[in-house]
């Protein structure tokens, strides 16, 4: 019986904070990842740059600062403008776009982005489990969404009905 009631308040306790399976990055990631892109630019090859360009781009989008999230975003959608080399290559930019998208609460965008990235590779995971988690967000705030409404309606009724008990 505990065990069910544990299990009520965790699910309760997840809808309300919005449980994900996407991790989050530590602001220290992201400073070394901007140190790895400011060396890589220093005369490496293109394919390092590009390298320490898509794992700065990951640690943003997976920031906890919103701030970074938007400049993951940018990068992410000035390098899809510019040449992809391989479908790899686009889908794993789509995929952080994604999650970016996700992150900053766009569910529309990041949805279609994770389709695109499901008909390049139909069974890859993690596009997969963000589709979920995108689908659960926008039923969680539908839900919510109903819940206020109600609640206004309710209000509004009420002080109707107090209003007109007064008058008689």
């Amino acid at each position: 019986m505990d065990a069910k009631i544990g299990k009520f308040f965790e699910s309760v306790g997840t809808f309300f904070t919005g449980g994900d399976s996407i991790p989050w990055c530590e602001s220290d990631i992201v400073v070394g990842c901007e140190r790895e892109v400011a060396e890589a630019e220093k005369g490496s090859s293109n394919e390092l740059k590009s390298e320490c360009l898509l794992r700065l781009s990951w640690a943003l989008v997976h920031s906890k600062r919103p701030e970074d999230v938007q400049r993951g975003i940018a990068m992410l959608e000035g390098s899809l403008a510019s040449s992809i080399s391989s479908p790899l290559e686009m889908r794993e930019k789509m995929y952080l776009l994604a999650v970016g998208y996700y992150r900053s609460g766009d569910y529309s965008r990041s949805r279609h982005l994770v389709d695109r990235c499901l008909e390049i590779a139909p069974e890859w995971r993690q596009a997969i489990s963000l589709k979920k988690s995108i689908e659960d967000r926008i039923k969680k705030d539908g839900v919510i969404g109903i819940g206020i409404a109600a609640t206004a309606v309710g209000l509004l009724a009420g002080g109707v009905a107090a209003a007109l008990s007064r008058k008689k």
